[in-house]
């Protein structure tokens, strides 16, 4: 019996018994699934429907007939109305709050010095990454002297790190500079350089992708206030680019350190949530799907699906029987698919960095349907389910019902006499 097949009373009607013709394979459905500690509306809708079965059993509705259609005494004491609604069918799967995966940021061991107005001995024009092989050359290598603390914060011309006092700040972009960038070239990359020089404040070009004269002398203001030789020209590594402000995760490096190794690692500054989604579940996700997220604190935020990444997993493996170290039979490793959501209020998610968070996906909806409390069910003597109601003459009966899916403690009714407005009964 599957999940969307299983009926809300413990057992007590079988599958076959319920019209599912109706119901487009939703009998049953869960109002929220959980992953991979699953819990679903299905388990409540039982439990209630087990109370209601109960109440029924008990006779705590005065004068209840034995069969449907039977008029009765008196009419139910409490009631609610059949409603006309949007069910919304619910997965939960687990996900993580962070700052993602963390990026390296590579050093350039340029081995340039700072402008102290003496022959820097080519300056920033020479190419990054120049090493001659000589460890023991910190002249030729450059040595680090400064980096940000982990956790901090940099923005557009921020410095990144420094080697031999020689600043390298962040500037904005889609790629890194690959060649040296200076009067005569053209390219989206000089654009890119035009930008960020045009928000730092500088002046005297028009941003586009020719390197002018212009450009070249804001690229000498800009070298001269990072204390730099204004040569006019930008070498690759004379700047880091990424796509916007990035958070230091970890330094890979220290202060007197040969450069021309990993500097730091780093992340976007916002928050966001990392799933693994089991097999199966594909299908609830696509870029711009729309989840809840749930907080430790019982507080929620809204996300969005912004990446889908390839599938991981699903290999058979290794292991088991006497020749496993911890005795365990072999098996395949489960699927599982890597989902990237974007919150959307920062602020939603409070003081939390870092934490285990459940993500609710849609699974499935049905529009413009009659549903009731679960807990308006009763258990037929001889299978199925019906409702109770009061009749034109004030005495009560029993209707037939055939469910549909169960969502946010409510089931979707259908059946002869079921109509919206109905008032039905339902458990002090």
């Amino acid at each position: 019996m599957t999940a969307q097949q299983q009926e809300p009373a413990g057992g007590r009607a079988k599958a076959e018994d319920t019209d599912s013709s109706d119901t487009d394979g939703a009998l049953g459905g869960a109002g929220r699934g959980r992953h991979p500690l699953r819990t679903s509306l299905l388990v409540l809708a039982a439990a209630t429907a087990v109370g209601a079965a109960g109440v029924a059993a008990t006779g705590a509705f005065p004068g209840q007939a034995k069969s449907a259609g039977t008029p009765r005494a008196t009419g139910p004491q409490k009631t609610a109305p059949v409603e006309r609604t949007t069910l919304t069918r619910t997965e939960t799967v687990d996900g993580t709050l962070g700052f993602g995966t963390p990026t390296t940021v590579q050093q350039a061991a340029t081995g340039n010095q700072p402008d102290d107005g003496g022959d820097s001995g080519g300056g920033s024009a020479q190419q990054p990454g120049r090493n001659t092989g000589n460890s023991n050359s910190s002249q030729e290598a450059g040595i680090v002297t400064w980096l940000p603390e982990e956790g901090a914060t940099l923005s557009r011309g921020d410095t990144v790190y420094s080697v031999d006092e020689h600043k390298v700040p962040l500037l904005y972009g889609s790629k890194p500079f690959y060649r040296t960038l200076r009067p005569g070239v053209a390219g989206d990359d000089v654009e890119t350089l035009e930008k960020n020089l045009a928000e730092l404040g500088y002046s005297g070009f028009t941003v586009d992708e020719e390197f002018t004269s212009g450009t070249a002398q804001a690229v000498r203001d800009w070298q001269d206030d990072l204390h730099r030789e204004a040569t006019g020209e930008v070498a690759p590594g004379d700047a880091v680019v990424a796509s916007g402000a990035r958070r230091v995760a970890e330094q890979r490096t220290s202060p007197g350190a040969l450069a021309g190794g990993e500097a730091l690692t780093w992340t976007g500054t916002d928050r966001i949530v990392e799933v693994e989604l089991e097999a199966g579940l594909e299908s609830l996700v696509e870029k711009g799907t729309k989840a809840t997220i749930g907080l430790p604190d019982g507080g929620t935020a809204q996300a969005e699906v912004t990446d889908i990444g390839t599938p991981s997993g699903g290999q058979e493996t290794s292991g088991g029987g006497q020749g496993s170290e911890d005795g365990g039979d072999g098996g395949a490793e489960e699927a599982t698919l890597p989902v990237e959501l974007k919150v959307g209020s920062q602020q939603k998610l409070g003081r939390y960095q870092a934490a285990s968070v459940d993500v609710i996906l849609k699974a499935q909806t049905r529009e413009d349907v009659l549903a009731v409390p679960v807990n308006a069910l009763l258990a037929e003597p001889g299978g199925g389910y019906a409702v109770e109601t009061r009749g034109a003459d004030g005495r009560s009966r029993r209707i037939p019902v055939r469910l549909g899916m169960f969502a946010d403690g409510k089931v979707e009714v259908s059946g002869t006499g079921i109509e919206e407005g109905l008032d039905v009964g339902v458990p002090r």
